[in-house]
């Protein structure tokens, strides 16, 4: 395992949780979209939350992680997006028979999005951010530091 694998590892970590605060900021953004898309009836459906599945890219587990360790090439490491889901929860309805989107009995379908749950996840996914800005700049200064014993 190089230096430069432990890089691309905090890298790949970096476009993961940017991915994670863009799906967040897009949920956070449609909160109130009650006209997200159409069904196959011709009704409007509100917006349904999406959530990001991440995983390791390295799927052989120890016997990659031991065969870099012998000097071999193994996986690379780092993660990926495997998935941005639906969450298939029921959509609240709220009471406002003035709205061009209520039914019958005057309620509207809102979206599944919780704005609490939304930021709590916006947080998370900043902080993970920052701890791989962190290791990606000891990483450098470990490199600088090589590059100077030989000065």
């Amino acid at each position: 395992m190089t230096i430069f694998s432990s890089l691309n590892t905090s890298a790949s970590a970096l476009t993961a949780q940017r991915l994670r605060m863009d799906v967040v900021s897009s949920n956070i953004a449609n909160a109130e979209t009650t006209r997200a898309t159409i069904d196959e009836d011709g009704n409007y459906v509100p917006y349904r939350r999406k959530m990001v599945s991440l995983e390791s890219k390295d799927t052989n587990g120890f016997s990659s992680f031991l065969e870099r360790a012998q000097g071999g090439k193994g996986g690379s490491g780092g993660v990926r997006v495997s998935e941005i889901t639906e969450d298939d929860t029921a959509f609240e309805m709220v009471y406002n028979p003035a709205s061009p989107d209520a039914n019958e009995e005057g309620y509207v379908a809102m979206p599944n999005v919780d704005p609490l749950r939304e930021m709590t996840d916006l947080i998370s996914a900043t902080r993970s951010y920052e701890a791989n800005v962190t290791a990606m700049n000891a990483t450098k200064g470990m490199l600088q530091k090589a590059l100077e014993i030989g000065k």
